[in-house]
């Protein structure tokens, strides 16, 4: 799970969606530097698509019991917020769910389709990404 495309991955999103500076989506309801919404058992969105996943949600229970957060939704989202190293996870196991490889280091495009499969932007920033991807990709040595 921990490769040099899921690190760029990580660090582009993180980049993309909060700069690494909001824990707390400005004036939203997203949390964390990954900046997840709850979602919904019927939108099957942030952190409820990661519970309900069948490809994360095992991962998921030990990821929370390492973090001492009780597993479920509503204590996954509140805590997002505070503990970087869980949301980290959650956004990890968020592209874990996607059916397709990650994308080569390096392959900008791949990984913007893979970011917008995966997080649903409401109003992606296409603009954006090339240069946050570009010094994601910069910081993590193959």
């Amino acid at each position: 799970m921990d490769t040099p495309a899921a690190r760029v991955m990580l660090l582009a999103i993180g980049l993309q969606e909060s700069r690494f500076v909001h824990r707390r989506q400005i004036g939203g309801p997203a949390r964390g530097f990954w900046q997840f919404e709850k979602g919904t058992r019927a939108s099957r969105g942030g952190v409820w698509g990661v519970f309900l996943h069948a490809a994360s949600k095992d991962h998921l229970v030990a990821l929370c019991k390492a973090r001492s957060v009780a597993c479920d939704p509503d204590a996954i989202y509140a805590a997002l917020e505070y503990d970087d190293v869980l949301a980290a996870g959650v956004a990890r196991l968020l592209l874990w769910t996607d059916p397709k490889a990650l994308p080569s280091v390096g392959d900008g495009d791949a990984a913007w389709a893979l970011y917008l499969r995966t997080w649903r932007p409401g109003t992606p920033h296409p603009q954006t990404w090339p240069d946050l991807y570009r010094q994601a990709a910069a910081q993590v040595q193959p």
